[in-house]
C-alpha cells in the first residue's frame, strides 16, 4: 500500500513539474499585447485598438477565452475601423488576475464599469460573446448610464440542465480541485482541446485563424482552468439571477445566433428576447458557436454597434398650431410624400 501511494504521489509530483514548465513556456511564447490597468485591486490586461475619439465598444470574450481570441478571430480589427475598441482579458483569462473567491457576472459588471470610467469612457456599446454575454447583460443592469447598446452573440441567457457543466467544475473544487488544476487537468485539457474547438466550430471546420492566432497552451495554464471550472459552476444560477431583471435593460440590444451552435440550447436567445423590452434577434445559418470568426458576422456585429452607438435623431417637430387650428391639417415634418 505505502508503496503504490509512492508511485501515485511520484506521478502527481512529475506531472506539477510538467505542468509548470508547460506553463512558463506558454507564456513565453505568449507574452500581453496590451498594458495592464488595476481595477478594484486586481490587474487586469486590456488590449485598445482604434481611435480614441471613436465610440466606444466594450469587448468581453467567453469562458475559456481571452482577448486573443477577439484577436485573432479579426473582430477586433474590424469593429476598430470605426470605433474605440477596449478589449480586456476577463478576471483570470490570459494575463489578467483573478482574485481566490468566484466572480459572477454581477461582480465582473462592476469592474467593467470601474475599467471604463478608468480609461475616461462614458459611454459605449458592450460587444459579449457566449459567457461574456451575461457580463454584459449584468452591466446594463448595473450601470445603465455607462451602456449605449448591447450586441450578444452565442450567449447563454436562461437557466437550463446542463450535465456538461458540471463535468469540467473539478477545478473549481476546494482542495481537491488544487491538485487538479496543477497535475491532471492540464493534461486531460490537452488531450480534449482540439475535440472540444472542432466542436465549438461545428458545422464549420475549425477556422485557420483559429489554429494560428489562439494560444491552446494558455488556456491549459492551471490559474485559467481553474477560471474556466469557476464560471462553469456559477454559470446557471447567475443565468437564473439575471433573468428575473431582463425587463429592467432598457438599452437596445442586437441578439445574434449561430443556428449551427452546439454549446448553447436553440431556445436561448429566442427566451432572452421575448424578456427584454428593446430587442431584435438575428439567427446566422451555417455558423456554429465561434460565429464572430465568419468576416460576414463580423461584419454584422460591427454594424450593429455602430447603429447603437450612433445619436438618435433629433425629435422633429412640426411647427407652432395657430390658435384654433386644425392639427390633423398641420404638415408632418420629415413625411414622405405618397
Amino acid at each position: 500500500m505505502k508503496k503504490t501511494l509512492a508511485v501515485v504521489a511520484g506521478l502527481l509530483a512529475a506531472n506539477a513539474v510538467a505542468v509548470a514548465i508547460a506553463t512558463r513556456r506558454a507564456e513565453r511564447r505568449n507574452p500581453p499585447r496590451g498594458r495592464f490597468v488595476r481595477v478594484m485591486g486586481l490587474r487586469l490586461h486590456v488590449i485598445e485598438a482604434g481611435p480614441a475619439d471613436a465610440p466606444a465598444v466594450l469587448l468581453l470574450h467567453g469562458n475559456g477565452a481571452m482577448a486573443q481570441d477577439m484577436v485573432a478571430s479579426g473582430l477586433i480589427e474590424r469593429l476598430a475601423r470605426t470605433h474605440r475598441v477596449i478589449c480586456p482579458d476577463r478576471p483570470g483569462f490570459g494575463w489578467s488576475e483573478r482574485p481566490r473567491h468566484p466572480l459572477p457576472p454581477e461582480a465582473q459588471a462592476e469592474l467593467a464599469a470601474d475599467l471604463l470610467r478608468l480609461l475616461g469612457i462614458d459611454r459605449a456599446v458592450v460587444v459579449g460573446h457566449s459567457w461574456g454575454t451575461l457580463v454584459a447583460l449584468a452591466l446594463a443592469l448595473h450601470a445603465p448610464e455607462l451602456v449605449t447598446g448591447l450586441v450578444l452573440a452565442a450567449g447563454y441567457y436562461v437557466p437550463t440542465r446542463r450535465l456538461d457543466v458540471w463535468m469540467v467544475s473539478g477545478p473549481a473544487w476546494p482542495g481537491v480541485g488544487l491538485l487538479m488544476r496543477h497535475t491532471l487537468s492540464p493534461l486531460i485539457g490537452a488531450a480534449i482541446a482540439w475535440p472540444f474547438v472542432r466542436r465549438l466550430f461545428a458545422p464549420r471546420p475549425v477556422s485557420p485563424a483559429f489554429r494560428a492566432g489562439f494560444p491552446v497552451a494558455m488556456a491549459l495554464r492551471p490559474e485559467q482552468l481553474r477560471a474556466t471550472a469557476e464560471e462553469s459552476v456559477v454559470m446557471i444560477p447567475a443565468a437564473r439571477r439575471l433573468r428575473r431583471r431582463y425587463a429592467d435593460i432598457a438599452c437596445p440590444v442586437t441578439v445574434l445566433a449561430a443556428a449551427g451552435d452546439r454549446l448553447v440550447e436553440e431556445l436561448q436567445a429566442p427566451r432572452l428576447v421575448e424578456a427584454l423590452p428593446n430587442a431584435t434577434l438575428r439567427i446566422v445559418p451555417g455558423v456554429g458557436h465561434m460565429m464572430h470568426y465568419d468576416p460576414a458576422v463580423a461584419d454584422r456585429i460591427a454594424a450593429a454597434a455602430a447603429a447603437l452607438a450612433a445619436p438618435s435623431p433629433p425629435f422633429a417637430a412640426g411647427p407652432p398650431l395657430e390658435p384654433d387650428a386644425d392639427p390633423e391639417a398641420q404638415p408632418v415634418v420629415g413625411a414622405a410624400s405618397a
